[in-house]
C-alpha cells in the first residue's frame, strides 16, 4: 500500500515511517499541507495520515484539496489538539477517521488492516460488475438455451417481425434485448405491457397524441412507435390486446405508418416490431378473442422460450449468477451455495421459472445473515409452496385406484393453470370454465392456496 505520513513533528513521522515499512508498505513522509497535496496526486496514494496543525497549509485544507483531486484516497486526520468540533469538521469534509496524538501504534496498524480489506471488497465488487450485467443476461448452456441462441443469431440481423412464446417468468423480454443487441439497430429499444394498460392509454403510448386530443391531454405527447425509430418495439402480453387495438395496429404495420391521436396527418416509422405473449393464439383466435390477420402479421418467425422445468440444468448456473448480482447491488460479498441446497432447487418445479427463481434468490441474499445457503434455508423458503417432482406425479398418474389417478391428473390441471395465471383465481376459473368457489376448494386441497 502507498502511504504519506505528514506531521511537522521529525520525531512523529519517523516513528510512523519506521513502523509502516517494517509492515511492507512504500512510505512517502511530508511537513506541510502542500506536500501532502502535491506528492498524492503525482504518486496515485491510497492512505494519508495528516496531522491537522501544520505550515503553510493545515491538515483540514489539504484535506479539501484531496477529495477533489484524490478521491480514492483515504484521509485519516491526527492531532495533539483534539476536540470535538474539529473532528466533526474533517468528518463533514471526507476524512475517513480521526486519531489523537500520542498515536497508538496498533490503531495505525488497525485502521490499516479495516481499508485494505475494505479494497479487497471494492475490488471484490469491481470485479463482478465487469462480469456481470445486472439485468439483461442469457444465463445457461442447455441444449434448450443453445438452440434459442443459436435463433436469435440467425434472426437478428434481419427485419423480420417476432413472435416470441413462453410462460410467465421465462424471460422474453431478454431474448427481445438479445435480439436487439444483435440487431445492428442504432434506435432504441422501448417495450409496452399489453395488459397493463386499458386500450385508450395503450394508442395514446403506441401513436402518441396532439395536445387537446381528449380531456387532460394539455400537450402533445410523442408515441413509442415514434420514440423507437430506428429501434426495436416490443409489444409484450401482446395477446392481452383489446380488439380495437388489434385492428388499428394491423393497419399501421400493413401500411407501416400511424396517425397520433388527434391528428390526421400519418408518419412513416422505421422500427422492428416484435410481440410476446404467455398464451396459445391459435386458441385465442378459435375463440374470437385474436385477429387472425394480425397473427399473421406478427408471426413471421416464432420464438419459444423454454420454461425453467424443461431446462432445469441451467439453474446451478442462474442461481450463483443471481447471488453475483445481488452481491453487486447490496455491495456485499456473494453467498456461497452449498450442494445440498442446491439440491433441493433442483427438486422444486418452478411454476413462475426464472423470474420466482431470481425472487427466491434475493430473498436469500436479503434474509441470511450467514455467508452460505444451506438446504433447510432452501427449503424454509420454499416450504409451502414446494411441489412433487415429476417422477411424483408421473408415478401418481400410472399406478394406484382410478380415483387416485384422476386426482393426479386433476392436480397437475390446476398446478398448471395457477402458474400461468400467476395466482389469479378468477382469470384461472374463467379459462377452466369452473365456479370459482368450487376452484378455491380444489386449490386448498393440493395445497396452492
Amino acid at each position: 500500500m502507498k502511504i504519506i505520513v505528514a506531521d511537522d513533528d521529525a520525531n512523529i513521522v519517523e516513528s510512523l515511517r519506521w513502523l509502516l515499512m517494517k509492515e511492507g508498505h512504500a512510505v512517502t513522509t511530508c511537513s506541510d499541507g502542500r506536500c501532502v497535496v502535491n506528492e498524492a496526486a503525482e504518486q496515485d496514494v491510497d492512505l494519508v495520515f495528516c496531522d491537522v496543525v501544520m505550515p503553510q497549509m493545515d491538515g483540514l485544507q489539504a484535506l479539501k484539496q484531496l477529495r477533489n483531486k484524490c478521491p480514492r484516497t483515504k484521509v485519516v486526520m491526527i492531532s495533539g489538539q483534539a476536540d470535538i468540533s474539529t473532528a466533526v469538521n474533517a468528518t463533514r469534509e471526507g476524512a475517513y477517521d480521526f486519531l489523537e496524538k500520542p498515536v497508538n501504534p496498533e490503531k495505525i496498524l488497525l485502521e490499516i488492516r479495516k481499508i485494505e480489506d475494505q479494497q479487497r471488497k471494492d475490488a471484490e465488487l469491481d470485479s463482478l460488475k465487469n462480469r456481470v450485467d445486472l439485468d439483461y443476461q442469457m444465463i445457461g448452456e442447455s441444449p434448450p438455451v443453445q438452440s434459442l441462441r443459436a435463433m436469435i443469431d440467425q434472426i437478428a440481423p434481419t427485419d423480420g417481425r417476432v413472435l416470441i412464446y413462453g410462460e410467465n417468468g421465462t424471460g422474453k423480454e431478454l431474448v427481445a434485448r438479445e435480439i436487439h443487441k444483435k440487431s445492428g439497430r442504432p434506435g432504441r429499444f422501448l417495450q409496452l405491457n399489453c395488459a397493463a394498460l386499458p386500450r385508450e392509454l395503450i394508442e395514446s403510448e403506441l401513436f402518441g397524441y396532439e395536445k387537446g386530443a381528449f380531456t387532460g391531454a394539455h400537450k402533445k405527447k410523442t408515441g413509442l412507435i415514434q420514440e423507437a425509430e430506428n429501434g426495436t418495439l416490443l409489444l409484450d402480453e401482446i395477446g392481452d390486446m383489446a380488439p380495437e387495438t388489434q385492428a388499428k395496429l394491423l393497419r399501421v404495420l400493413q401500411e407501416n405508418e400511424f396517425t397520433p391521436v388527434g391528428s390526421t396527418v400519418p408518419h412513416s416509422f422505421n422500427v422492428r416490431v416484435l410481440s410476446a405473449t404467455n398464451k396459445n393464439l391459435e386458441t385465442e383466435i378459435n375463440n374470437g378473442h385474436f385477429r387472425q390477420d394480425l397473427y399473421f402479421r406478427l408471426n413471421v418467425v416464432p420464438v419459444t422460450v423454454p420454461a425453467l422445468r424443461d431446462r432445469i440444468e441451467d439453474l446451478p448456473a442462474l442461481t450463483r449468477h443471481f447471488l453475483d448480482v445481488y452481491a453487486v447491488k447490496n455491495g456485499k460479498r456473494p453467498k456461497r451455495l452449498e450442494d445440498d441446497a442446491l439440491n433441493a432447487l433442483m427438486r422444486y418445479r418452478w411454476p413462475g421459472n426464472v423470474r420466482e427463481l431470481r425472487n427466491v434468490v434475493e430473498r436469500l441474499s436479503i434474509m441470511l445473515t450467514a455467508d452460505k445457503i444451506t438446504a433447510s434455508d432452501a427449503v424454509r423458503l420454499l416450504g409451502e409452496r414446494a411441489e412433487p417432482g415429476a417422477e411424483q406425479t408421473d408415478a401418481k398418474r400410472e399406478s394406484g385406484s382410478l380415483r387416485d389417478q384422476m386426482n393426479a391428473f386433476e392436480e397437475s390441471i390446476l398446478r398448471n393453470g395457477y402458474a400461468e395465471c400467476q395466482g389469479n383465481v378468477s382469470r384461472m376459473a374463467e379459462i377452466l370454465q369452473t365456479d370459482r368457489a368450487n376452484l378455491h376448494k380444489k386449490l386448498k386441497k393440493y395445497g396452492l392456496k
